[in-house]
């Protein structure tokens, strides 16, 4: 990737007229099944982008989980810059929203002088929050039929959008093609340093383009980075089917340790993404997350080697997990003694004994 980065041919991209990034734009399109695309330089603002040129009056509405990112990790630009009320609805274990309660809401507000006009729907595919879960294809489908009936848009936040491709074995147009647009992020499971791409039909990129030229989002010698993202595309099934088989393994590394302190739904785990449950009380998530990163004498003569994993405090009673390009399969396995160590130790200092049954059903 930074051989491709050094060698890239790149020219001003903010006049259209760099080589690497309109090669990566036209790859992007065609795989994702769209007529064309624009390279930026995060997925946040590819979405923020996303909103203003699908609700360009003041005081438009959007419908969205109330746990996706572009409402709950992207500063609320959809208020702060566009002006855009969202409409959150309870988010479902899978990622998907109930249909029923979409409809009723969009109906209250359709015609109405006193809602907020409704315009667009916002997806979120794979879902980070509900466990990098990948939404349906035919649910997709029934959210295009909805918003069709209503005259709404669709705008998929496909940040980890290759991944529910890979994981459902699809191609990435069959999963966009219920949608009017679709971001695509490359630094995460692709692997990039940055950038992302925000894609659809000619007219909706070419107000994009200035959309994100308000935002400050033009570049110059952009192909030096549109090199590592058509890197990580291109590499992007086998790299992400390592993940998710690493991932898996991980998970079910946690279920044969039958733990007190911790646990896995092994249903939930279908990509590149680990939700660690913390049981018992005797760990908050953050002190999990701060063992598996330290290194103690007391591994060290135990085990013969200094494992340090870095895990995320997701929540009150979760820990996340996410694989990318760089964890091997013998990073995985380092990954699994060092939770059964921390995990051993956790229970030897309660008093219980880690070779019981009874143990792992405390």
């Amino acid at each position: 990737m930074r051989r491709a980065m050094a060698r890239a041919a790149v020219g001003d991209d903010d006049y259209g007229e760099d080589p690497a990034v309109n090669e990566l734009q036209c790859l992007a399109a065609g795989i994702l099944g769209m007529e064309a695309a624009l390279f930026v330089p995060t997925a946040t603002m590819a979405n923020l982008i996303a909103v203003m040129c699908h609700c360009q009056r003041r005081g438009a509405q959007l419908f969205l989980g109330q746990d996706a990112h572009l409402h709950v990790y992207e500063h609320g630009g959809a208020a702060q810059v566009a002006g855009v009320h969202s409409q959150a609805l309870p988010d479902l274990p899978d990622g998907t929203f109930d249909l029923e309660r979409l409809e009723l809401a969009i109906r209250e507000a359709h015609g109405s002088r006193y809602h907020p006009r409704p315009e667009l729907i916002c997806l979120e595919n794979t879902h980070s929050s509900a466990g990098g879960r990948a939404l349906p294809i035919t649910y997709l489908g029934q959210v295009r039929g909805l918003a069709d009936r209503y005259g709404l848009r669709v705008h998929m936040d496909g940040a980890r959008l290759m991944n529910a491709a890979v994981a459902q074995d699809v191609e990435p147009a069959r999963i966009a093609q219920h949608c009017d647009s679709v971001s695509l992020c490359f630094s995460k499971g692709l692997g990039a340093p940055a950038g992302a791409v925000l894609a659809g039909r000619r007219e909706f990129v070419a107000e994009a383009w200035r959309v994100r030229k308000l935002l400050g989002g033009g570049m110059r010698q952009a192909g030096v980075l549109a090199a590592a993202a058509r890197v990580g595309l291109e590499q992007a099934a086998e790299t992400l089917r390592r993940d998710h088989h690493n991932a898996r393994r991980f998970a079910e590394g946690i279920r044969e340790l039958d733990s007190p302190v911790c646990s896995v739904d092994l249903a939930a785990v279908e990509t590149n993404i680990v939700m660690v449950s913390i049981k018992g009380g005797w760990l908050s998530p953050t002190e999990l997350c701060e063992q598996l990163q330290a290194v103690s004498e007391e591994e060290l003569a135990e085990t013969g080697q200094a494992v340090s994993v870095l895990l995320f405090p997701w929540s009150a009673n979760t820990v996340r997990a996410v694989w990318h390009r760089d964890i091997s399969a013998h990073d995985t396995e380092l990954a699994k003694g060092k939770l059964e160590f921390v995990a051993r130790k956790c229970q030897e200092k309660l008093g219980l004994d880690p070779t019981s049954p009874s143990a792992g059903a405390a």
